[in-house]
């Protein structure tokens, strides 16, 4: 199970940090990712990072937002700076217990999701 925490109503400029658990005993070989899924939009990727610590982040956020992980913890972490109200979503966490997918940018590539957390960005 995954379960995502830190969201809220933030003004334009600022920053908020999401949190996300992960029970379960794979954690340190799995890759986890950021979605968000606007109002009337799909679900779309945000970041994502691999087991060895690489990492990956969408045109729209990449100098904004920090992925994180901390194996001992089981948690993933999504810092958000400088926050837009076009990031204004349902935020989603989710896992792949593949090692080396291909397909960490897709929903596709996972295998767990949490139920997300919103996030309001008021201009």
């Amino acid at each position: 199970q995954l379960a995502e925490s830190g969201g809220g109503l933030v003004q334009a400029g600022g920053s908020l940090r999401l949190s996300c658990a992960v029970s379960g005993r794979v954690f340190s070989n799995s890759a986890l990712g950021w979605f968000r899924q606007a109002p009337g939009e799909e679900r779309k990727f945000v970041s994502y990072i691999r087991h060895s610590g690489a990492t990956s982040y969408a045109d729209s956020v990449k100098g904004r937002f920090t992925i994180s992980r901390d194996n001992a913890k089981k948690m993933v972490y999504l810092q958000m700076d400088s926050l837009k109200p076009e990031d204004t979503a349902v935020y989603y966490c989710a896992q792949s217990v593949v090692a080396f997918s291909p397909s960490l940018a897709t929903e596709s590539g996972y295998n767990y999701w949490g139920q997300g957390t919103q996030v309001t960005v008021s201009s």
